[in-house]
């Protein structure tokens, strides 16, 4: 029993590694602009099917598709952003009914190019199994992904800190109308906020591709993740966003070990409202929205 419970937690924090890089793009958009990102789960998604294109068409292993994935998803969330520009009144409602309307089209797009079939990396390399001390095992993807994801947290968090771009977004974050009075653009700062999330959402869907699998359906269910673990983060903390993925990811897999995959999902709900009834503000929680 003893040695399930480690695999479970070692499952889980390999887990939240990818599923920290899902979430901090969707806390990135809602820091700097206060709306919440309903088609992020899709640009991760996407992500994901180009690595399977990539890889079905030219034989690409999942990381040497990242590039092409980085463009498409960039692109579309470029888009996404202009499109959201367009919003002059009731922005944080309205882009909620189109962000949702976005993300049906993305969906229903991928359906039509690739079908519902479910999708996975066909790599062996990324297959092959990892042994940590005889009695830990994963495979060789999961490890590489949560090794970039937790690497990708750590930019981020110093490019929000120690570059002129990263202090203009928190200064958007912060007060919109002071960060102009300083000599910031907000419209090509909200812009950049989209383009670092698609970047974000790139590697985190060509690593769900790569250590789980994949179906038009499941969008949804990682837009869901990621705002849970943004509440939970305390909406902007790089830091907060981590520890809140990985007790989703820990939770979920001792859930499956110890109970039943089917109560997977609730776990993680679960989760959430205790932290919300402990913490209203979340684990890192403080006033304002993208913080140190």
């Amino acid at each position: 029993m003893l040695e399930l419970i480690l695999q479970a937690l070692y499952s889980g924090l390999l887990a939240g590694g990818y599923y920290a890089m899902i979430a901090l793009g969707l806390a990135l958009v809602f820091g700097t602009m206060r709306i919440i990102n309903l088609a992020h789960g899709e640009l991760v998604l996407l992500a994901a099917y180009v690595a399977f294109e990539m890889e079905r068409s030219f034989g690409w292993t999942p990381l040497a598709s990242i590039p092409v994935a980085l463009v498409v998803v960039g692109l579309t969330a470029l888009v996404i952003y202009l499109l959201i520009g367009r919003i002059r009144q009731d922005r944080e409602l309205n882009s909620l009914i189109l962000t949702f309307g976005i993300a049906i089209v993305l969906t229903n797009l991928i359906l039509m190019i690739w079908s519902a079939d479910i999708r996975s990396t066909s790599n062996s390399w990324f297959m092959d199994g990892v042994v940590l001390g005889d009695t830990l095992f994963s495979m060789r993807g999961e490890v590489i992904f949560c090794v970039i994801g937790v690497l990708l947290l750590a930019a981020t968090y110093w490019w929000l800190n120690h570059t002129w771009q990263g202090r203009a977004l928190r200064a958007v974050a912060s007060n919109r109308d002071a960060a102009k009075l300083m000599g910031v653009n907000p419209a090509r700062i909200e812009a950049l906020s989209f383009l670092v999330s698609g970047v974000l959402a790139t590697f985190a869907g060509v690593a769900v591709y790569t250590a789980s699998v994949v179906f038009p359906a499941v969008g949804h269910n990682l837009t869901i993740k990621a705002f849970v673990i943004t509440v939970l983060a305390g909406m902007g903390s790089v830091p907060g966003v981590l520890l809140g993925a990985v007790l989703i990811g820990v939770g979920e897999t001792l859930t499956t070990t110890l109970a039943k995959p089917s109560l997977q999902e609730l776990t993680g709900m679960v989760i959430f409202l205790l932290i919300l009834f402990l913490r209203p503000s979340g684990l890192f929680g403080r006033k304002g929205m993208v913080k140190k």
